[in-house]
């Protein structure tokens, strides 16, 4: 087993893509994901880690580099962030559509203008509907943890997606934590070597992504949605495997102290943390609040959510992204969906907090619970609130 040791959050994944023993990485830097890239790059140039690190001119080429390595069967590594995952967007449906397992490390943070290098999540949420497998990380040892699993999950035969681990950039990315780094042998027996079904190999050619006629369209991209819908089976098979092997626990909901709650806030990521602070604060006031924390974001796990919050009256969703002329933000209109689709409860109330790297304080939470309780038979006036927010 490994040991428990100080480490900077990047640099952890780095050392957990090494120990993935990826083959190619094609990486261009930008704020808050550089650290990664940077110390996969000095790996491969030690002779740490046996790959080919591919130098790009920008993240539209790297994408397009990791999509043509990982077609010939090479296990691919790429990290990004904000303009640079914007500037991805074209090739991300290209490498969803075709199969193409490529891991990919979106460190969030917010999309200019104004600039803002912080965290939000305006840049995952504005490619929400890639096709990709998304996963969220709330600390440093599940970034890590969640980079290995996503190697597994995305190779395995019957999933053959891409997938994104999506960490807060500065919150977690430049931040330092106790994390056990798994030891090279575990890693190997949990992780078998990528032997993908079809792969461009010019003794046996071949044909990737051809042009979709209107007569096939239709029936390539249905097919795409049902193997996309079919791959919870796997995940939760890889995450109990992970369970067993090292003791970390991972659903695609997870709920705390909501055995009784009246009131539940629901968020995904690193501010979980502080959220779970908060309900431990307001238990001890007497208050009924619990916490549901979305784990797998793509495809979104509507069985698992609807029992979560089955018997809570009323749910406070936090966005952490602001989507101009939208009905709610894009975490609160997922969830009324799932919900309205089966007629059922508890009321949503949506609020939109923390752009642009603005502090969500165990403050804020309370607020955001005793506003939610106070619409619990009451319907809100507004389409959603935000919190934090200076206005005149």
């Amino acid at each position: 087993m490994g040991k428990r040791i100080a480490k900077e959050v990047s640099i952890a994944i780095a050392d957990a893509v090494k120990l993935a023993k990826a083959e190619v990485i094609a990486a261009y830097p930008i704020t808050p994901q550089t650290h990664i890239v940077e110390h996969l790059s000095e790996l491969v140039a030690n002779g740490e880690l046996d790959a080919e690190y591919i130098t790009v001119e920008s993240e539209h080429s790297a994408m397009s580099a990791a999509i043509g390595a990982v077609a010939t069967g090479a296990r691919t590594f790429t990290s990004t962030a904000a303009q640079g995952l914007a500037l991805m967007h074209e090739m991300l449906f290209i490498a969803s559509a075709m199969r193409l397992p490529v891991v990919m490390v979106v460190a969030n943070r917010a999309l200019s203008a104004p600039i803002s290098i912080w965290n939000d999540h305006s840049d995952i949420m504005a490619n929400r509907d890639i096709g990709w497998i998304q996963v969220w990380a709330e600390n440093g040892q599940e970034a890590v943890d969640l980079t290995i699993q996503a190697f597994r999950i995305a190779e395995d035969k019957n999933v053959m997606f891409p997938i994104i681990v999506n960490i807060d950039g500065f919150v977690l990315s430049h931040v330092i934590e106790p994390i056990i780094l798994p030891d090279q042998e575990e890693v190997d027996a949990f992780l078998p070597a990528f032997k993908p079904k079809y792969k461009l190999d010019p003794r046996k050619p071949i044909t990737m992504g051809p042009v979709g006629v209107p007569e096939i369209y239709f029936e390539a991209k249905k097919a795409q949605d049902e193997a996309f819908r079919n791959t919870p089976k796997v995940i939760k098979r890889v995450w109990k495997d992970w369970a067993k092997r090292f003791g970390r626990e991972y659903n695609a909901v997870e709920t705390y102290r909501m055995e009784d709650a009246e009131v539940a806030l629901l968020i995904m990521g690193s501010l979980a943390e502080t959220a779970m602070t908060a309900v431990d604060k307001m238990r001890d006031e007497g208050k009924k609040v619990g916490l549901v924390r979305i784990r797998l974001w793509r495809p979104f796990p509507v069985q698992e959510f609807r029992r979560a919050v089955s018997k809570v009256p009323v749910l406070a969703v936090i966005d952490r992204a602001m989507p101009p002329g939208a009905v709610n933000g894009p975490v609160a209109t997922e969830v009324k969906a799932a919900l309205y689709n089966a007629g059922r409860k508890p009321r949503v109330v949506n609020f939109i907090a923390g752009l642009g790297g603005r502090d969500v304080t165990v403050e804020d939470f309370e607020e955001m619970a005793e506003r939610a309780a106070f619409y619990r038979k009451k319907r809100p006036k507004e389409l959603y609130e935000t919190i934090g927010v200076r206005e005149s």
